[in-house]
């Protein structure tokens, strides 16, 4: 467990001296335009000289300017530590209640990725519990949700969301729909993966107990099914925080991660962008690990190795 830890430490460490070095480049041109303000000799002089100027080919040439580049109110890319001063900010410092708490808008997404993964999570188990028992479901339908997946969701959202408002669906609804339709596919595949797990062997000696297809269903199939059902549900949960997200984008939400980062865009708020992307990150982290636990407490309680 220790080495396991000291491994992801050692990543993370590594990440955040990259994501430093990047923020460098990234942001010398904006460094240098406000120290030639303030009458700092700069090299070469000019913005206009400097536009076509690569970021690393500056920095270069004014070493002195490189801390310069952390610190930035609006800066192309924020620092590690100005992204974690922002999660505090706006997690710890701020009321739940407050609309300018991450937490408040964490909520509303995350309400409509638990609709949006229940009903895709029901409606995959089911599809599959049928394209595994009926041949023609099998033919007809399984082509069919390979096909959906194909659409790009940024492409059917604005769709989904005007058919609903048009019949008067508003609110959390529409982005759960959306929600279900990236959660679902995972799901099925990895149901009618499980479902098919049992060998011949494990049939046969079903079939000389007498055994229905109920009791097959019951008594084979659905227990092999379970390591690839929990599998499949935290690929889901995460394609469903994606679809909730992608949700509040066409509709011009004013709350939830969407809104977040669509303030952020709208106003060049580059630190609350990422400070959004990390919530959500953290969000998704934090259910995949709900469901491995209840993961692994299901299969102890089968009797099954995790």
């Amino acid at each position: 467990m220790l080495r396991k830890l000291l491994s992801v430490l050692t990543v993370i460490a590594g990440l955040v001296v990259l994501w430093y070095v990047a923020v460098m480049p990234m942001n010398i041109h904006t460094a240098l335009t406000e120290a030639e303000r303030v009458g700092a000799v700069i090299s070469p002089e000019g913005a206009g000289n400097r536009r076509d100027m690569g970021g690393v080919e500056l920095l270069l040439a004014n070493t002195a300017q490189a801390g310069a580049t952390f610190n930035q109110d609006r800066p192309r890319l924020p620092s590690p530590h100005q992204v974690v001063a922002e999660l505090w900010e706006t997690t710890v410092m701020k009321k739940i209640t407050s609309k300018r708490s991450l937490i408040y808008h964490g909520w509303i997404t995350l309400s409509a990725t638990l609709l949006g993964f229940g009903i895709g999570a029901v409606a995959g188990i089911l599809l599959a519990v049928g394209i595994v028992h009926n041949r023609a479901m099998d033919m007809s339908v399984m082509p069919w949700a390979i096909a959906s997946q194909t659409i790009p969701i940024l492409a059917i959202a604005p769709m989904i969301i005007v058919v609903l408002n048009s019949v008067g669906v508003q609110g959390l609804l529409p982005k759960a729909m959306i929600s279900a339709y990236l959660s679902f596919f995972p799901v099925v595949v990895g149901m009618v993966a499980g479902l098919r797990s049992p060998d011949t062997n494990q049939l046969d000696l079903m079939h000389t107990y007498s055994a229905s297809k109920t009791q097959m269903f019951w008594r084979l199939r659905l227990p092999s099914s379970m390591p690839f059902l929990f599998t499949s549900l935290k690929v889901a949960i995460a394609a469903s925080l994606v679809g909730a997200i992608v949700g509040e984008l066409p509709t011009g939400a004013v709350e939830g991660l969407g809104a977040r980062l669509l303030a952020g865009s709208y106003y060049g708020q580059t630190i609350q962008i990422w400070s959004a992307l990390f919530g959500a990150a953290i969000l998704a982290a934090c259910m995949v690990a709900l469901i491995g636990w209840v993961q692994a407490l299901t299969l102890r309680r089968m009797g099954m190795a995790r």
